[in-house]
């Protein structure tokens, strides 16, 4: 006697050979619903595969930058934004010698007229404007503890070397500045921005830009209150452009011998998480961006001095 073949849908047999499909029962429906919603992911999980690829193949437009994930491994500095779902916890370094938080010499953050938006200029006894192409710095803050929504009411300091690569406070001339220093309060979006100027590169140290995240705003009395302290690297093809301008002539030189992934801050990872997205041009200005993850529930590990150099001298590798 020969056998049937048994009748099979999506290559599950049927339970009720002689009832039509949509009659096999509640079980096997359930079944074919499940195997649907699992390939579906799969699916998915290949389109993002795939869209991720051809992003990390593709160029930036013309006056930002491009692929992070190619400038990671290169070492090129270029950069572009990363996903909600890739978001991370920034990581945590160095204050560097110079922070003027109090924690290593002269403190700023006690002076009223600290908490400002444009930073281009000393407050207080002196009024003198740090030159160079205008930058705006953006940092979207997200609280990571709490699913990585919005930092809302978090304290800000933000603190970079000037056009000649020193910095207030500290460097040899410029002890009795304090431009280029300021904090802000996050927004209900958790961003803050600053107007400044575009920082040099100094000897020894790739691009970058000094912060603190504070609790609030009256925590920033005390450096140790800080919950996270970085650094932001800066994309090569910005800064190449910016140093082929007047002023920065010094940097051109410092920055050739210099990569990410040399750099001794951002060379552990070539700066993958704290990459800025860049727009913008030298006679508009740049626009400089950068999302950072913060995680209350871990033990910060940054700050401190850097090491090496002295205050009122030129700037050291660490700083």
């Amino acid at each position: 006697m020969a056998m049937t073949t048994p009748r099979t849908h999506e290559g599950r047999v049927l339970p009720k050979q002689d009832e039509e499909l949509v009659d096999q029962g509640l079980q096997f429906d359930i079944g074919t619903l499940v195997g649907r919603r699992r390939m579906l992911g799969l699916l998915g999980a290949g389109t993002v595969l795939g869209l991720t690829a051809c992003a990390g193949s593709g160029e930036g437009s013309s006056g930002s930058s491009s692929s992070r994930a190619r400038s990671a491994s290169s070492g090129s500095g270029s950069s572009t934004s990363g996903s909600s779902s890739s978001l991370t916890e920034i990581p945590d370094e160095t204050a560097g010698p110079y922070p003027g938080d109090g924690s290593n010499g002269p403190g700023v953050l006690e002076e009223s007229g600290v908490v400002r938006q444009d930073i281009r200029s000393s407050f207080g006894s002196s009024t003198t404007t740090a030159e160079g192409v205008p930058m705006t710095l953006t940092l979207k803050i997200k609280d990571l503890a709490e699913g990585g929504g919005a930092f809302a009411g978090v304290a800000v300091y933000v603190w970079h070397c000037d056009r000649d690569g020193n910095y207030s406070m500290y460097s040899e001339g410029v002890e009795d500045e304090n431009y280029l220093r300021g904090v802000q309060v996050a927004d209900d979006n958790g961003t803050v921005s600053f107007t400044s100027i575009f920082p040099a590169c100094y000897s020894g140290r790739w691009p970058h830009i000094h912060f603190e995240v504070y609790p609030d705003e009256v925590s920033i009395t005390d450096a140790s209150n800080a919950i996270a302290t970085s650094q932001v690297a800066l994309p090569q093809d910005v800064c190449t452009t910016v140093y082929a301008t007047d002023g920065y002539e010094a940097s051109v030189d410092n920055m050739a011998s210099l990569s990410l992934t040399s750099d001794n801050v951002f060379g552990d990872d070539g700066g993958t998480s704290q990459l800025a997205d860049v727009s913008g041009s030298v006679a508009k200005g740049y626009d400089v961006t950068l999302v950072v993850g913060v995680d209350t529930t871990t033990e910060p590990s940054g700050g401190g001095a850097g090491g090496g150099g002295q205050p009122g001298g030129a700037p050291p590798s660490q700083g």
